[in-house]
């Protein structure tokens, strides 16, 4: 896949709105009773960016940045700052944030997921883009350095295999992977130092 492993600078997001969007199938029987059905396993994320931006300067950058992505052709990193931790909002990740899963004596990689929910209702969203060195691991409730992590997919490898039913957890900062949705960008020059952008968007990719 096209991607370029570069996040857009936080300066060019702030103002930005987005949200999160799912695929729901609904299908109205005679009875009057609804079956309803998702072809999504995970919901997709949604953004507007550059709608406040008024300095030439950042307007350029974005512009420059958007030209570095060939529109819409690469994707990028993206800060999504309502959730870009694996802890609550406000907290610090910790070794305890996420379990990953528990070992068997042979396996050692495992990947880097985050949970929304509890018990059976909870969904489990894979985290393929942590931030380098916000990743902390623990391995039967005691942190670990011993393992490394790809960056570029949120495998998580560690130097040895946890014995089997040892529990393996880890704490991480990420980012979204999104592309350009749209393949042009319209600046208004209002002032000899300032303008006016219309809104960018942006749309999360699966990697």
């Amino acid at each position: 896949m096209s991607f370029h492993e570069v996040r857009l600078p936080a300066r060019l997001a702030f103002g930005s709105t987005g949200g999160l969007e799912r695929r729901t199938e609904i299908v109205t029987l005679a009875s009057g009773f609804e079956r309803r059905s998702t072809p999504w396993a995970e919901g997709r994320r949604r953004y507007l960016i550059g709608a406040n931006l008024r300095s030439l300067t950042d307007m350029a950058a974005l512009t420059a940045f958007f030209e570095a992505r060939r529109g819409r052709l690469y994707g990028f990193r993206f800060r999504d700052f309502t959730d870009f931790r694996s802890c609550p909002s406000g907290e610090t990740p910790g070794t305890a944030d996420q379990a990953l899963g528990s070992g068997d004596g042979a396996r050692t990689t495992f990947q880097l997921v985050k949970r929304y929910g509890v018990g059976e209702d909870a969904l489990e969203r894979r985290i393929a883009k942590p931030v380098a060195e916000t990743v902390r691991v623990a391995v039967g409730g005691h942190e670990t350095t011993a393992f490394s992590v790809d960056l570029t997919t949120g495998e998580l490898t560690l130097d040895a295999a946890p014995p089997p039913g040892v529990p393996v957890s880890a704490g991480f900062e990420f980012d979204v992977p999104v592309r350009f949705d749209a393949d042009r960008i319209e600046v208004t020059l209002e002032s000899f130092e300032a303008g006016r952008m219309s809104a960018v968007p942006l749309v999360e990719v699966r990697v």
